[in-house]
């Protein structure tokens, strides 16, 4: 079992973790600084499902762990497309992409 002030000490963290990657998300000034932002929002749920799932007894590791590999895919999918389309324009800029079409 949790202490109450471990708990408030991780839900702090939790909570900076996704602010952190709200902020990335919305200042998009680069893709990859995006797809990290992503990550952190990914990893800030992670740390609320094993907060939980101490505190109450459950199984919300089993949910932590299919999320960090869901992160992974969607890390190795998001950099295959930047790869993408460096190859094809030279620059990643966001707010230069309007579309996925060729």
């Amino acid at each position: 079992m949790l202490l109450e002030a471990d708990v408030h000490a991780y839900l702090f963290l939790s909570f900076s973790l996704l602010a952190v990657g709200v902020y990335g998300l919305l200042s998009r000034k680069s893709v990859i600084r995006m797809l990290f932002a992503v990550e952190m929002i990914i990893n800030a749920a992670n740390i609320n499902l094993a907060i939980f799932s101490a505190q109450r007894n459950v199984d919300g590791e089993i949910f932590a762990f299919f999320t960090i590999g869901l992160a992974a895919l969607e890390a190795a999918v998001g950099l295959a497309i930047v790869i993408v389309f460096y190859k094809r324009f030279g620059e990643v800029i966001p707010s230069k992409i309007r579309n996925l079409r060729w």
